[in-house]
């Protein structure tokens, strides 16, 4: 099974034009399959199996999110074992993805986010820093659209960044002045210092002179939350969930957030509608005089 599921991988990664991480989940999910069934022979599976592994996942609490990829990445294989003509009878056709109860996006308050972007840039990692979680909420970046930016894809006289997002797809974001002036900085005058020698396009370079991975980032963003005084617990994609709800609560265009998040779909971007409900109720309650008692 194995040689079938790197096959199936490899070519996903070029057709699909898969990025790395994704890459690297579908192939760590398809292995702890093929695991589960002592690395049966494909053309061996049947539907039984894959139901005992539904329920061996279930059986060791693994979360409703990660059960439906993982139902996911199984389907999408033998999909392309059906395409590819190497099976006959598929033993995923009867087999539904498990439906996940959607929750709202985690969002920070403008408050929040004040407190994190007012971090001491006393230092040129403190000036990295705090240029990564500006530009992070300033363009609603995915964690690797930011850590994969490189040098040349900042325009800072015209005020925009160009973004190579899912499918390596290119987008152009706007960013605020005061964006643009804090990345001037980093990138002109501190930058060089941490590079100790290596040459890297990217922009963000962590301590040992090279680009800054996701983890980097989501233990900068960790580390600084601590700081400031944030206890929620919050991850990078915070950011972007908060990029987009303060633009919409602000009267942005929903297609336009879209356009700039880098969807595909304008329902993927009508998540933030919700939120953006909840607070105009919870407003409501809290401030409509014929909500409240005795009026």
């Amino acid at each position: 099974m194995i040689e079938d599921i790197e096959d199936y991988i490899n070519y996903v990664y070029i057709e699909k034009k898969l990025s790395s991480n994704t890459k690297d989940a579908y192939l760590s999910d398809l292995k702890e399959f093929s695991s589960y069934l002592d690395n049966k022979k494909i053309i061996n599976v049947k539907t039984d199996d894959i139901r005992s592994y539904i329920e061996h996942l279930n059986n060791i609490n693994e979360k409703d999110k990660t059960i439906a990829r993982k139902i996911v990445s199984v389907k999408t294989f033998f999909d392309y074992l059906m395409k590819t003509n190497k099976l006959n009878i598929n033993p995923c056709e009867k087999i539904e993805s498990p439906k996940i109860k959607k929750t709202l996006p985690k969002t920070l308050n403008k408050k929040e986010v004040l407190m994190l972007l007012n971090i001491k840039t006393d230092s040129a990692k403190k000036w990295r820093d705090k240029a990564m979680i500006e530009l992070m909420y300033a363009a609603g970046l995915r964690v690797s659209e930011l850590v994969n930016l490189e040098v040349n894809d900042i325009n800072l006289s015209d005020c925009y960044v160009r973004i190579y997002g899912k499918g390596k797809k290119e987008r152009i974001v706007p960013i605020a002045s005061s964006t643009v002036e804090l990345l001037d900085n980093y990138i002109n005058i501190y930058r060089n210092s941490l590079l100790k020698g290596y040459l890297t396009d990217k922009v963000f370079i962590s301590s040992y002179g090279k680009g800054i991975t996701r983890q980097g980032f989501f233990k900068i963003l960790k580390k600084t939350a601590k700081e400031v005084g944030i206890e929620k617990d919050f991850s990078p994609h915070t950011l972007r969930h908060s990029f987009a709800t303060h633009l919409l609560e602000n009267g942005a265009d929903l297609r336009s957030i879209g356009e700039m998040l880098g969807h595909e779909n304008i329902k993927t971007t009508q998540i933030y509608t919700h939120i953006s409900n909840n607070k105009k109720r919870k407003d409501y309650d809290r401030y409509h005089p014929r909500n409240k008692k005795g009026i």
